[in-house]
């Protein structure tokens, strides 16, 4: 497989996860849609680890660092992807998710960890979220941003956060299958906790089961190997050309598939936020994948 070829197929993998989210919710509330989605992405990880040679981690500190990186990368924003989409169209979905280099800009400068906040990646930044609120349009509505809209926000803000946290205390090893298996072993165990308060049983039907399969082997498991293929084979410039085509893909399948309406504020605003992101990673050349809708340990 060539490496444009690989970058399509992540694309469309990564890209279509919201859409695979929205159909799986017709069946399933977003804690359980969360707990499947991450045992199957943990179980086709851990296939691809032993498959080659790796092994999970055996110290407790690690574990311990895991912890912290499962929720905030995997068991949080995934339940807040599902609340989320359960009012938001799923393309609406992906350009939020875009949001996370934004997010972790801000978080950068608050840590002091980023110094190079210029004009430029400034304005970048403002752009973004400005680009939020032309999606949105608050104006046409009473209050501000919905419930939908305020959950996927904060999906984007909680990869921010687990992406600053995994930079410092999970740097890249050895063993990345492995340890992002170990990863979404943990975000299972971590969702199951939630499940007492998850609301009402699954009611499950084929297009549920279906599309819950999908994204936890392909959009979950699979596009974390393939990402990982990309970095060490074609460089993380290209990697991060997938972040920038992951919105494009969610919006044309939830326009195509569901019918979403695909109009021109929601276009406009997705043209708005990717200018952005593109400013606020000018300075400097692209060190990681713009965004991470696997949520698994991607290599920064």
């Amino acid at each position: 497989m060539t490496g444009w070829v690989r970058i399509a197929v992540l694309a469309l993998l990564w890209g279509s996860g919201f859409l695979w989210i929205k159909l799986a919710l017709t069946g399933l509330s977003p804690v359980h849609l969360t707990l499947v989605r991450c045992a199957l992405g943990a179980v086709t990880l851990l296939a691809m680890a032993f498959a080659s040679g790796q092994r999970l981690p055996r110290d407790r500190r690690t574990w311990g660092r895991l912890v912290v990186a499962a929720f905030f990368c995997n068991a949080l924003p995934f339940a807040l992807f599902g609340i989320g989409e359960r009012t938001v169209d799923s393309g609406v979905a992906g350009v939020m998710n875009t949001t996370t280099p934004l997010w972790s800009l801000l978080i950068g400068v608050a840590l002091g960890t980023d110094r190079r906040l210029g004009p430029v990646r400034l304005l970048g930044l403002g752009l973004g979220f400005a680009g939020v609120l032309v999606i949105f349009a608050p104006w046409q509505q009473s209050g501000l941003l919905s419930g939908g809209a305020l959950a996927l926000l904060g999906a984007g803000l909680s990869y921010a956060i687990a992406f600053a946290y995994m930079a410092r205390k999970l740097p890249p090893g050895g063993a990345p299958l492995a340890l992002s298996a170990a990863q979404l072993m943990t975000a299972t165990a971590l969702t199951a906790v939630a499940l007492p308060v998850s609301g009402p049983a699954p009611d499950l039907n084929l297009t549920a089961l279906a599309a819950v399969t999908v994204l936890g082997v392909f959009g979950t498991g699979i596009t974390f190997y393939l990402n990982y293929r990309i970095l060490t084979e074609e460089g993380p410039t290209a990697a991060a050309t997938v972040g920038y085509l992951l919105p494009v893909v969610s919006v044309a399948l939830g326009a195509l598939v569901l019918g979403e309406p695909l109009t021109p504020r929601v276009v406009g605003g997705m043209v708005i936020v990717l200018a952005a992101v593109g400013l606020t990673r000018w300075p400097a050349q692209a060190k990681a994948p713009v965004s991470s809708p696997g949520g698994v340990a991607t290599p920064k």
